[in-house]
C-alpha cells in the first residue's frame, strides 16, 4: 500500500477526496482481477460510451474518441489504456443493489389513487427544507399545482424515493417516467435500522419487501415508521425511450448490471470500476461508476443498479455483501495517481 498523502492538492483534483489522512491507494495488474478474461467487456464498453463523452479532462476525451471510433476489441481497449487501482480509505467493502421500481398511478387523484408524487417546490430549491413529517402533517405541498400524478400505494411511493427515479404506469394509459429534481435537505434514516432498533426484527430479518409488509398491516403506526426518515424526494418529468435505464448522477441512461453507484470523493464518475462481490450469489465484472446515492459513503461503497421492475427489485434487495471495487483509471492519471518505484 502506499499513502495517498502524497500530492494532496492533486488527488483532492482527481478523485476529490476532501481528506486522504487514512486512504491508501495500490496499482494491481488485469492478472490480478477474479474472472477479469470471461467477462463480457464489450457490454462495459457500451455502458461506458453512455457516458464518457460527458467526462472532464483531456484524457478521458481521447479515449472516448477512440472508442466510439474503435471499439472492435473491448478487453484490449480497457488493457491498453487503463490501469487498475484499488482505492480503500479503511472500512470494509460493501456492495448494495437498487433499481427502478415501477408503480400504478394516475394524472388526476380518483379512487384508490390518493398519492400525489410531487414536483420540488420553491421552498426547497436551495436543499434544505422542513422534514418529512411536517411536510406530510401540514400538508405544505396540497393545492399547489405540483402533483405530477397520484399512485395508489403509499410504500410504493415511499421506495421510489428512495431509488429516485422509476416508472409510474397510468391509469388513462401509457408510462410515464419520473426522475430526482431535488430533496429537502434533510439525511436519509433507514426504516429498516429503525424496526430493528424498536425490537420488531432481528437484522438479518429486515428486507424491502418485510419493511413493505409490515408496514400495510401497521397502516397507522406504518406511516408513522416512514416519517422516521426526514428525507423526502421530489421529481421531475423525464423522456427517455422505453427501452433505456432511468437517468443516473450523469444524466444518461442506466444500464442494468453494468451501472454502478459510487462515492465521487474517490471514484471519478464515468470511470470503469471491477466489481469483486462475495456472497451467496458472486459477482465479477466491469461495471461504469455513472451514479451517486446519499448512502454511498466510501471508496469501497457501491450500488448496483439491477434494472427496472417487481423481480429486479427483489434481486437488488438480496444485495449486502462483502468483496471490492477496483477503479479503472487512464494511464497517465493512475501512474500520477500511484508513481511508480
Amino acid at each position: 500500500m502506499r499513502p495517498l498523502a502524497v500530492a494532496l492538492a492533486l488527488v483532492t483534483w482527481l478523485t476529490g477526496v476532501a481528506t486522504a489522512g487514512e486512504v491508501r491507494v495500490r496499482m494491481l495488474e488485469f492478472e490480478a482481477l477474479e474472472g477479469w478474461a470471461e467477462d463480457d467487456h464489450g457490454a462495459a464498453l457500451s455502458a461506458f460510451l453512455e457516458t464518457c463523452g460527458d467526462m472532464p479532462g483531456p484524457e478521458w476525451a481521447a479515449l472516448c474518441r477512440f472508442a466510439r471510433d474503435h471499439g472492435e476489441n473491448p478487453r484490449a481497449f480497457f488493457e491498453l489504456f487503463f490501469r487498475p487501482v484499488l482505492i480503500e480509505d479503511g472500512s470494509e467493502c460493501l456492495f448494495t443493489g437498487y433499481f427502478e421500481p415501477e408503480l400504478d398511478g394516475a394524472l388526476t387523484q380518483s379512487g384508490p389513487y390518493r398519492y400525489p408524487v410531487y414536483a420540488l417546490p420553491r421552498e426547497a430549491r436551495d436543499g434544505r427544507w422542513v422534514s418529512r413529517a411536517e411536510i406530510e402533517r401540514k400538508g405544505l405541498l396540497k393545492g399547489r399545482g405540483l402533483e405530477i400524478a397520484w399512485v395508489d400505494d403509499p410504500v410504493e411511493l415511499f421506495f421510489l424515493q428512495i431509488q429516485g427515479s422509476g416508472r409510474i404506469r397510468l391509469r388513462e394509459g401509457g408510462t410515464i417516467r419520473v426522475g430526482y429534481a431535488g430533496a429537502n435537505g434533510h439525511e436519509y434514516r433507514s426504516i429498516g435500522q429503525e424496526l430493528v432498533r424498536r425490537g420488531v426484527f432481528q437484522p438479518h430479518q429486515v428486507s424491502a419487501q418485510l419493511i413493505r409488509n409490515w408496514v400495510r398491516r401497521n397502516p397507522r403506526d406504518g406511516a408513522e415508521l416512514l416519517r422516521h426518515n426526514p428525507s423526502f424526494v421530489f421529481f421531475r418529468k423525464l423522456d427517455i425511450p422505453p427501452e433505456k435505464g432511468p437517468l443516473g448522477a450523469m444524466n444518461r441512461p442506466l444500464t442494468p448490471l453494468r451501472s454502478v453507484a459510487v462515492d465521487p470523493r474517490f471514484v471519478p464518475l464515468g470511470a470503469p470500476v471491477w466489481i469483486e462481490k462475495a456472497g451467496s450469489d458472486p459477482m465479477h465484472r466491469l461495471m461504469i461508476a455513472q451514479d451517486t446515492g446519499s448512502a454511498i459513503r466510501g471508496a469501497q461503497r457501491a450500488d448496483i443498479f439491477f434494472g427496472t421492475g417487481e423481480g429486479a427489485g427483489r434481486a437488488a434487495g438480496r444485495i449486502r455483501d462483502g468483496g471490492r471495487m477496483v477503479v479503472l483509471l487512464p494511464i497517465q492519471l493512475a501512474y500520477t495517481l500511484v508513481p511508480e518505484g
